[in-house]
């Protein structure tokens, strides 16, 4: 290939492993190229071109070209609501991250009875952005809004892989594949917490939605009355704060590798059936040294010099340090799949997989340590180790999906795939409400020739609702909506 087109190939592949995505099945999008996602995400069992890569590997194998090459973008599109419940009334926040984009690339070669590559590709995550002037933007509902206006509240988690495939023909009927992935993972957050839930979290006799701990806890703990008992100050709110502006990549950010094997025999000249194994990545911790943990309370300054003066005055203090997200991993997915050609135009196809979110989403934990900024006076090197429980379950995904060759150019696709949420009510927050569970697919294909064809698909995502009843007293009941409105595109071309 000339030069310059190889550098183009490799700065796709530097955006497209990091580009942030939004949740469909849990965190893991609901289908991989927009063939396998026009037929409902079905993709075990029959030629999905490189997108094989990230579902299974053996299926290269049925790739009939000797040198393939496939460009894609995706674009996904959440609709994601917060609806909490006062006294005065119902109050809805929408999110602004609405579109996120997301570019592939595949190469595979093939050489007699293997076929070998590289991929990457944007394998799932989370997002939500609620701005300043929503409800979320005021964590105690009013308590102080001069104090806390201005708290913009967001979440973006986003995992890729570069990976590279290696399958062989055994013999006519049964071919073995599977690929060595490298990972990476990368994660913004800013998160507001009234002072009931952080109370919830730092008093040992709560604790019902995660749990705080650590020299900073300790500290705050006797300036202000949640677990100080002094009645000397009352917190607003704590927030967590790391963030940057790229597009790329988040804040915080981890590394590590993954593999996957996968199966394909060829059981009657009608009918194919296909199995694979994704591996458990295993994942750095995400970190960053640019993040900033900050408490509003109103408090009697004088308790700084030992002594108070009985007059309170509103106060923010940001402390700076360093953040770990602590094991955060991408779960194991194993899955069997069919694909039936009752004649040479007609494709039927069905997959069921199984997402091990049970294994890495018992919990979200973050250590924040203070540094030694003069800024930071007293917290300099205090640390707090904050947890927030998930207990998500497995999920298994049901797919179903058909091609029919309308023309000798033309391919038309339809599908549908569905699964349960795997949060449980209890534990679903507004940031992260990786809820949808139905999906209803379209897609098409177009060969211009032997060398060149184009394919699309576009997904619906239907509307899953979710209620975090709060705790019936000082923590209100928050509803969480979520909808989808997905596309896919990809140019392929054969040498």
């Amino acid at each position: 290939m000339p030069r310059n087109f190889v550098f183009v190939l490799g700065l796709l592949a530097a955006s497209a492993a990091i580009f942030p995505v939004m949740a469909t099945n849990g965190m893991n999008l609901e289908g991989y190229g927009p063939i396998s996602t026009g037929m409902g995400g079905t993709s075990f069992a029959f030629d999905n071109g490189s997108a094989a890569l990230m579902n299974n590997p053996a299926t290269l194998g049925l790739n009939g070209s000797d040198l393939t090459l496939d460009l894609a973008l995706g674009n996904l599109g959440p609709n994601v609501k917060a609806t909490v419940s006062t006294p005065n009334g119902e109050m809805e926040a929408e999110s602004s991250a609405d579109a996120f984009y997301m570019p592939a690339l595949g190469i595979l070669k093939r050489s007699g009875d293997l076929t070998f590559g590289l991929g990457v590709f944007g394998q799932g995550g989370m997002g939500t952005e609620f701005s300043a002037n929503s409800w979320m933007a005021d964590p105690s509902m009013g308590a102080n809004t001069a104090l806390e206006s201005g708290l913009v509240n967001r979440s973006e988690v986003s995992v890729g892989r570069v990976l590279l495939p290696l399958t062989y023909q055994v013999n006519e009927k049964f071919r073995v594949g599977g690929s060595f992935d490298v990972v990476w993972a990368s994660m913004d957050l800013q998160m507001a917490m009234s002072e009931a839930q952080f109370q919830n979290l730092a008093n040992p006799q709560a604790q019902t939605i995660g749990t705080a701990s650590g020299s900073m806890v300790s500290a705050f703990g006797q300036m202000y009355e949640p677990f100080g008992g002094s009645g000397i100050s009352k917190l607003h709110h704590a927030y967590f704060d790391y963030s940057n502006d790229s597009d790329f990549a988040g804040e915080a950010f981890g590394s590590g590798l993954a593999a996957k094997l996968g199966l394909l025999y060829q059981a009657t000249p009608q009918l194919t059936v296909g199995a694979t194994y994704h591996s458990k990545t295993s994942l750095s911790d995400l970190e960053t040294d640019n993040a900033t943990m900050s408490m509003a309370i109103n408090v009697d300054p004088g308790i700084f010099q030992g002594a108070p003066t009985g007059t309170y005055m509103d106060m923010n203090m940001p402390i700076a340090g360093e953040i770990s997200v602590k094991d955060f991993q991408w779960p194991a997915i194993y899955g069997a799949g069919l694909a039936y050609r009752p004649n040479e135009k007609l494709l039927l196809a069905c997959d069921v997989k199984v997402i091990g979110w049970a294994d890495v989403m018992e919990q979200f934990q973050l250590v924040f340590v203070a540094d030694d900024s003069p800024e930071n006076g007293g917290f300099a090197g205090l640390e707090m180790d904050a947890v927030l429980f998930q207990e998500w379950e497995d999920q298994t995904v049901f797919s179903i999906g058909g091609a029919y060759q309308a023309t000798d150019a033309i391919t038309v696709r339809a599908g549908f795939n569905t699964s349960k949420n795997p949060i449980p009510d209890t534990f679903v927050n507004a940031l992260f409400p990786a809820i949808v569970e139905n999906h209803i697919s379209f897609g098409a294909g177009y060969k211009f020739n032997d060398a060149n064809g184009i394919d699309l698909s576009m997904t619906a995502g239907t509307e899953t609702t979710q209620t975090n009843a709060g705790n019936g007293t000082t923590i209100p009941p928050v509803e969480s909506s979520h909808s989808q409105f997905n596309w896919q595109f990809m140019y392929s071309h054969n040498f």
